[in-house]
């Protein structure tokens, strides 16, 4: 049997090629998608052949993972349950697309991946595998079907000679460029705060240093091109935003997380860059959207967020919002400032070519102003239904 394993170096994928090679005698191609976790290429290549890998593939994914995923996230807004960038759940598409390819290119007999039953990517990967594999091949999950735990994942490892690094041991690390996710261990804990050593995009705000740092993001039709008045590469951009904001300690997340198959979870991320970019297109979208347009798009946002986290990717439902998105984004163009200090991130300033603000308009000194009359009139209209429901109602 021939099998394509998506592997990412990790505790659970090291045992599953293991079990794979020798336990079911499998021939195992790997394979490793490069969105822009700081893993050595090399070193995790050279660990699929040190655990029986007979082939072995990198896909560098980064430019495609930012321009095809994190820029319609942007976009979107894109915060499942208003606090959480999506970025395991962007990824995870991509990578599994990416390792169907692999398996049609090679004539796999199935596709392996390390999910287990009580998380949400064992649903994205499943779903997007099916979308793009041919009807034959089949989709292994080794940790859901053998109901392997990460304790169980080390003495295997351990009883056939391998080393266990020392990284696998305290928390579950999933990274990519957009966030780093961290979460078993001690953290299983929901009141326990997070000990330092779970962070590695971050310093502590405490540690931070005393003077703020200063940010301006320019937009061009909803995505970002330029900080502080330099044109960067997409990656480029979201490294250098991860590593200046994180430096001043902003971009930590800590929630009880809402996950697809019925369990509330304790997670943790480090997402500096994600974060301080949709603040900032957010921003922008109040000043250059209309109030009505703004309400339907937080609808729509949310209602993408949710798709991507559950795992939809393929629903054709996020492409007809997209087009929405799309429509509106031809106006969110502009400046945005921004200033961090001591983790705390704020929106200082703001321009746009599409601002809807009128400073004539607003000053309360100069400029148009309404007459008693007016005024009069348009708060009896406004106000109609509900003094007209609140006496017949208090009548009751």
């Amino acid at each position: 049997m021939k099998v394509v394993l998506s592997y990412s170096g990790g505790l659970d994928t090291s045992t599953i090629l293991v079990l794979l090679k020798k336990k079911y005698n499998a021939d195992v191609i790997t394979v490793t998608v490069d969105v822009g976790q700081e893993d050595d290429m090399k070193n995790v290549e050279e660990r699929a052949y040190e655990l029986g890998a007979s082939k072995h593939y990198t896909i560098d994914a980064k430019k495609n993972f930012v321009q095809e995923y994190i820029f319609k996230a942007i976009k979107a807004n894109a915060l499942y349950e208003g606090k959480y960038p999506l970025g395991t759940a962007l990824a995870r598409p991509l990578i599994a697309k990416k390792v169907a390819e692999i398996a049609m290119e090679e004539n796999a007999d199935a596709v392996a991946h390390g999910c287990t039953s009580k998380g949400n990517d064992q649903v994205r990967f499943d779903t997007t595998l099916r979308a793009y594999l041919k009807p034959n091949v089949k989709i292994l999950a080794p940790v859901r079907e053998l109901r392997l735990t990460r304790n169980t994942d080390m003495k295997i490892l351990s009883d056939y000679g391998y080393e266990i690094p020392e990284s696998h041991k305290k928390f579950s690390i999933d990274e990519n460029l957009w966030t780093r996710s961290i979460e078993g261990g001690e953290l299983d804990d929901p009141v326990r705060e997070p000990d330092e050593s779970a962070f590695a995009w971050t310093l502590s705000p405490e540690e931070a240093p005393d003077i703020p740092a200063y940010v301006s993001v320019e937009f061009e039709d909803g995505l970002p091109v330029e900080v502080n008045g330099e044109k960067k590469d997409p990656v480029e951009m979201i490294k250098y935003l991860n590593s200046l904001l994180g430096s001043h300690g902003f971009g930590r997340i800590d929630l009880i997380e809402s996950r697809v198959v019925g369990l509330k979870s304790r997670e943790v991320y480090e997402a500096p860059a994600a974060l301080a970019l949709i603040e900032a297109h957010q921003d922008l979208e109040r000043m250059v959207l209309t109030p009505r347009e703004l309400r339907f798009k937080r609808t729509i946002d949310e209602m993408w967020s949710d798709l991507v986290y559950q795992g939809l990717w393929i629903d054709p439902l996020r492409t007809h919002i997209e087009k929405a998105i799309d429509s509106m984004s031809k106006f969110t163009s502009g400046v945005v400032k921004l200033k961090v200090f001591k983790g705390n991130l704020s929106v200082i300033g703001r321009n746009s070519p599409f601002s809807l603000y009128s400073r004539e308009t607003i000053d309360y000194n100069t400029g148009w102003y309404p007459s008693d009359e007016e005024a009069r009139g348009f708060i009896t209209i406004h106000s109609m239904y509900a003094l007209t429901s609140s006496k017949i109602r208090k009548a009751l």
